[in-house]
């Protein structure tokens, strides 16, 4: 594969220790989903797996050559209920790529289905393959 995207460092974060709250030290940790990346002649596919997250906490974003992935999945409680006892809470998900300047940014297409995001990322024109012909003299 050639070098057209670049993982960023791990973008976890969290909270300094504070004595005495254990419970809220890890309240803003985001987790490094994994993802798949395919190149083939005409660009790349990232694959990246966000369990239980819905498309309306879902954010890409695409500025100059960075592409940035956040989301959150949480549980859905039908309304009238509640739920007494959560064993998978909120989960936050981040991750940051670097772009090479041969794909096309302004083309991206995306699909979230069943926890998996699929991005297809086309290669810029001048960087497509391209026959040349050549000329009888």
């Amino acid at each position: 594969m050639s070098h057209d995207v670049q993982t960023s460092p791990s973008a976890t974060s969290r909270h300094p220790d504070r004595p005495g709250d254990r419970a809220g030290r890890y309240s803003d940790a985001t987790l490094t989903p994994p993802v798949d990346v395919i190149e083939d002649a005409g660009g790349i596919t990232l694959y990246a797996d966000l369990p239980g997250v819905s498309r309306e906490r879902l954010n890409l974003q695409v500025e100059s050559d960075t592409l940035t992935i956040e989301a959150e999945s949480g549980l859905n409680v039908p309304e009238g209920l509640t739920s007494s006892h959560t064993e998978v809470g909120l989960a936050r998900f981040r991750r940051v790529f670097t772009l090479s300047k041969e794909l096309d940014t302004e083309r991206v297409s995306a699909e979230l289905a069943q926890g998996v995001l699929t991005l297809r990322i086309p290669k810029a024109q001048h960087a497509q393959p391209r026959r040349i012909q050549v000329q009888a003299a």
